[in-house]
């Protein structure tokens, strides 16, 4: 067989070690040839690939982003690129195309199983949030970075007596902001699904600071106050598939507050840090058992699938059902959470 692999959407932490499950699964078990496409869905459009072999990838494991590149191309919708992307399938050779990304990326692998070409799918984004599959690759490096700054910026919020705040990624779902702020004992957490009240959170903060003299809040970058219909953004720019491209809301939160509360705030802005650098371990053994997968759907012809982790076991999802609609925080969990806090 002849596999195509791709990685496509913003980096994320263990997106070598699925390239290299995918390569050495591929050509150990089955003597497959592997092709990596350059730089997500563009590469297809544009006829750029490398070959690859057991040397190219035996050493990438612990490696942070992705040898093959990336973009945010999108080609859903333009009649002339999809034709490009099935000239250069065919050109190629290739039987299967296994598309690693979020729900963005999965989407375009869905539309192209639905026009006759073979796809798999592998759910990769550090939102924690592609519907289908219990967790996704580079989500506990995220939360193990955005849990170290928490850390960190507590005893600067202890110091100087003052309010903190910490803003992760998170357009649609809060599970950074979420388990982050659990791991660090965070004394609020401000997530997408669930609006915050202003007036609510200023008094929570001012009992706070009599108490104890400081606090930390972990925000998403897609969470707004209730009165908001959209999170506060430092512009108002789009990428290629329409998604306001977040961040602000940190300096915005800090800006109120302490306007508020009369008590100094200040924030940090993690941005790419969270997807940057080294994969934790989790990561790693996640992403390199969904590259195993990912092969092994291919032979078996499950095509128009995601591989997908369900418990402890790795199972497949169709695509038409990932994409449907992202996997959210339930009120439940984030009621359990609160309960934590402060």
């Amino acid at each position: 067989m002849n596999i195509g692999i791709l990685t496509g959407g913003g980096d994320c932490p263990g997106l070598n070690a699925v390239i290299r499950g995918v390569t050495l699964r591929g050509i150990r078990k089955y003597r497959d040839s592997v092709v990596g496409i350059l730089d997500g869905w563009q590469g297809l459009v544009e006829n750029r690939s490398r070959p690859l072999g057991l040397q190219d990838v035996e050493r990438i494991l612990p490696d942070g982003g992705t040898m093959l590149g990336t973009s945010r191309t999108n080609p859903i919708g333009d009649p002339a690129m999809m034709r490009r992307i099935g000239a250069t399938i065919d050109r190629l050779g290739l039987d299967v195309v296994i598309a690693v990304g979020g729900d963005d990326t999965l989407r375009v692998c869905c539309e192209l199983h639905a026009g006759g070409r073979r796809t798999v799918g592998v759910p990769k984004t550090i939102d924690n949030d592609v519907r289908g599959t219990d967790y996704t690759f580079g989500f506990q490096t995220a939360v193990s970075i955005g849990a170290e700054a928490a850390d960190r910026l507590r005893t600067t919020a202890d110091s100087h007596h003052r309010f903190m705040v910490l803003e992760v990624m998170g357009r649609d779902a809060g599970w950074i902001a979420l388990e982050a702020g659990m791991a660090s004992a965070a004394d609020a957490i401000l997530i997408p699904e669930f609006p915050f009240d202003m007036d609510e959170l200023c008094s929570t903060l001012i009992a706070l600071h009599r108490r104890k003299g400081h606090a930390v809040i972990v925000v998403a970058e897609g969470a707004r106050e209730k009165s908001m219909k959209d999170a506060p953004t430092q512009h108002a720019k789009t990428d290629a598939f329409g998604h306001v491209m977040l961040g602000g809301i940190g300096h915005w939160l800090a800006e109120r507050v302490s306007r508020e509360t009369g008590i100094p705030a200040r924030a940090t802005q993690l941005g790419y840090i969270q997807r940057g650098g080294i994969p934790v371990s989790y990561d790693r053994v996640l992403a390199s058992r969904l590259g195993i997968a990912a092969a092994d759907a291919a032979h078996r012809s499950d095509f128009g699938s995601m591989v997908a982790l369900r418990g402890e076991k790795i199972g497949l999802t169709p695509l038409e059902e990932a994409v449907r609609e992202p996997r959210l925080v339930d009120l439940e969990t984030y009621e359990a959470v609160l309960s934590l806090l402060g």
